[in-house]
Formats: structure tokens, C-alpha cells, sequence
């Protein structure tokens, strides 16, 4: 793969290879010389490890238990308005919780349909399924009496509109 447009940056496989290699094997101790440029560490292959998944049940990731998963969203604003959009395709109205307080947003709820108690090997794994949870700090001022805020699920999208404050302008002092 040739590079792209910056040099500094890592290739894919480079980047895949420093994260798959043993941090025990790749350390040098202080004072330790770097091989020369074009030799190669000789250790046998097998005392490497695998970066391949076990069947014992183990297979090197991480769960993320103790971190829900982050919402993707769009805020922007109209003249009057500020909009928040997030994608939640396959949540039921009953899983998604929004709430606001001093002007900061909470999305949360919980993603289910992942699960399969037949499973016995993930071969690819890439859509997120359980709790997630987003926390939005508003960028502009806005109305929070139930009057002013709507919020719609449809065809996947939750779409939570503001009323947004009618801030006066900043008055010029002049100085003397």
C-alpha cells in the first residue's frame, strides 16, 4: 500500500503490526542499541504469540462491560432553533431515555438484538449491542420547559428540537 499525502502518518499494516505485537518483545531497555537497518529479530517462530482468537473463550478483546457505548450525533442550529440528530436504528421508543439539566443533553438507552444464545464464534463483530449513553453540553442557549423541546423517533432517527433564547445583543460601552 503506498502512502498517502503525509509521511509522519503510520500505513495500515504498520499500524496493525504495533498493535498486535507483544509490548514484552517490541520494549528496549534504556541503554539497548536498535538492530541495524535491514536485520531482523531471529526468535523462533513459536515462541510468539498468536494474534489469532482461541476457542477456549478468551479471544484477546475486550468487552467494554464498564463502558457503554457513544451515540454518534449532529447538532446545528437555525435561526430560531438548535437541532440534535442521532442515528437509532433498532431502539424501541421504550429503550431511549433523553434528559436535560443546565443546558446539557443526555441520550441514553439500550440497543438489543445482538445476542444469540447459539453463538459459539464471532468470525467479524461490528455493530455495538447493549447500553450506550450520550452527553451533550448545548452550544447555545436554550428554552427547557416541555413547551419548547420536541423529541421524534422516525425511520431511525431521533431528532430532538430547542427553541433556542433570545439572547439581547452585547451593548457597546463607550469608553471615556
Amino acid at each position: 500500500m503506498a502512502r498517502k499525502t503525509n509521511d509522519d502518518m503510520l500505513m495500515e499494516d504498520e499500524l496493525a503490526a504495533a498493535f498486535l505485537e507483544d509490548d514484552a518483545t517490541t520494549m528496549l531497555e534504556p541503554d539497548e542499541p536498535l538492530a541495524p537497518e535491514g536485520e531482523e529479530d531471529l526468535a523462533p517462530a513459536e515462541e510468539e504469540e498468536s494474534a489469532e482468537p482461541s476457542d477456549e473463550g478468551d479471544d484477546g478483546w475486550e468487552t467494554g462491560d464498564d463502558f457503554p457505548g457513544q451515540l454518534a450525533v449532529d447538532v446545528y442550529e437555525t435561526a430560531d432553533k438548535l437541532v440534535i440528530k442521532a442515528r437509532t436504528a433498532g431502539i424501541k421508543k421504550s429503550d431511549l431515555n433523553v434528559s436535560i439539566h443546565d443546558s446539557i443533553l443526555t441520550i441514553s438507552g439500550v440497543l438489543s438484538g445482538g445476542e444469540d444464545d447459539q453463538t459459539t464464534r464471532w468470525h467479524i463483530q461490528e455493530c455495538y449491542w447493549g447500553e450506550f449513553s450520550r452527553t451533550i453540553a448545548l452550544p447555545v442557549q436554550v428554552r427547557e420547559d416541555e413547551n419548547s423541546v420536541k423529541a421524534e423517533l422516525r425511520d431511525g432517527v431521533l431528532t430532538i428540537t430547542f427553541e433556542k433564547e433570545k439572547v439581547e445583543a452585547p451593548k457597546v460601552i463607550p469608553i471615556q
